[in-house]
């Protein structure tokens, strides 16, 4: 694994996340396509909490050697619980830029850290610390293409009556 790699990813990924909801109003940001679909609100709530209970925190319950299983994490019912389509956009951006700033400076201490290290309970028992870092920045990237696509359909509602095929493969 680069880490280098991974650590840049995960800083271009700050900045594009945040570009990608620039301009976003209020209720651009609660749409949802579908009952079923996440809106960019929720999009990024999500990412605030992982930021916040998932990725770094194993990560650095790993590199402490503590015994015990991970706290349980539920992201798909914390949508729900946590009313993520109430918040206020800007503070759940605020919050998602300081998290993965805070992120990116431990990151930084880490240089010569055991990417071998595992977990050691079931049912994901042999995830290393590398596997955690990779999927760390490739869960960013699943979530900026979800933004795009939000982005995409809430466009398509606002153009109507009229189509974007001539701008190519819409």
């Amino acid at each position: 694994m680069n880490f280098d790699y991974c650590l840049n990813q995960l800083t271009f990924n700050l900045s594009a996340i945040e570009r990608l909801v620039a301009g976003v109003s209020a209720e651009q940001a609660r749409w949802k396509p579908s009952p079923e679909d996440w809106s960019a609100l929720e999009v990024l709530n999500h990412l605030l909490d992982e930021e916040r209970e998932d990725f770094p925190a194993r990560l650095r319950h790993l590199f402490s050697g503590a015994a015990g299983t991970w706290p349980p994490i539920a992201p798909g019912q914390w949508a729900v619980d946590r009313a993520y389509n109430q918040r206020d956009f800007g503070e759940s951006l605020a919050g998602f830029l300081r998290e993965r700033q805070r992120s990116l400076e431990w990151l930084r201490t880490l240089g010569a850290a055991d990417w071998q290290v595992s977990y050691r309970h079931e049912p994901l028992a042999g995830l290393t610390a590398g596997d955690l870092l990779v999927s760390w920045a490739a869960h960013d990237v699943l979530h900026m293409r979800q933004l795009v696509e939000l982005k995409r359909a809430y466009s398509l509602t606002q153009f109507a009556p009229y189509a974007p095929g001539y701008a190519g493969d819409w």
